[in-house]
């Protein structure tokens, strides 16, 4: 099988169904040239309870979870993506990626990125024993169960994952990440 030629290999960023900095994430991507979205059913949810207008650049194409085998993920084949970023992550999402469970869009396309050696960036809810959060009706204390805590570093050990912890770390990664990608001239 041939691999196509993409003219501008594209950042993949998948949404799961987290409130956890979701309106940072979505200012993150827009300020990104050429994404592919991939919205799992549980985001579109979120996207509705905190009433975002994703209001996002021409450039940027969206993927629902609409089908049974979450046929988008078939351009990781293809040398479509040089990034996939998966943030903000559910503790759902991160231990099903643990485990190797792809059963819905976002938990597929971070199988399918790691099969396709493309470097992924997971932006974890759960990182620590308490935090604050932002829920529908405003910041709220939550704390991670030591499960949550333990998938969190199970899947730090993956083959091309990098797994951050704030805010903050994800910016950097994606912004290290952009200047490795970006054409030299």
């Amino acid at each position: 099988m041939t691999k196509k030629q993409v003219v501008t290999p594209r950042w993949g960023w998948a949404l799961t169904g987290s409130g956890h900095f979701f309106t940072e994430c979505l200012d993150m991507i827009r300020a990104l040239d050429h994404v592919d979205l991939f919205v799992s059913k549980a985001a579109a949810e979120v996207v509705r309870m905190y009433k975002h207008d994703l209001n996002l650049p021409d450039t940027v194409r969206i993927f629902k979870d609409t089908t049974a085998s979450a046929a988008p993920v078939g351009n990781f084949y293809y040398n479509v993506y040089h990034t996939l970023v998966l943030a903000p992550a559910t503790s759902n999402t991160v231990a099903k990626c643990v485990v190797g469970i792809s059963d819905n869009l976002a938990t597929n396309v971070f199988a399918q990125a790691g099969k396709c050696r493309v470097p992924t960036i997971v932006f974890a809810c759960d990182t620590a024993p308490e935090l604050e959060t932002r829920a529908p009706k405003g910041m709220v204390m939550v704390y991670p169960r030591r499960i949550d805590l333990q998938n969190t570093d199970a899947l730090k050990g993956f083959e091309a994952t990098q797994v951050v912890e704030s805010l903050a770390a994800l910016q950097e990664a994606v912004e290290r990440r952009r200047r490795e990608v970006q054409p030299q001239p």
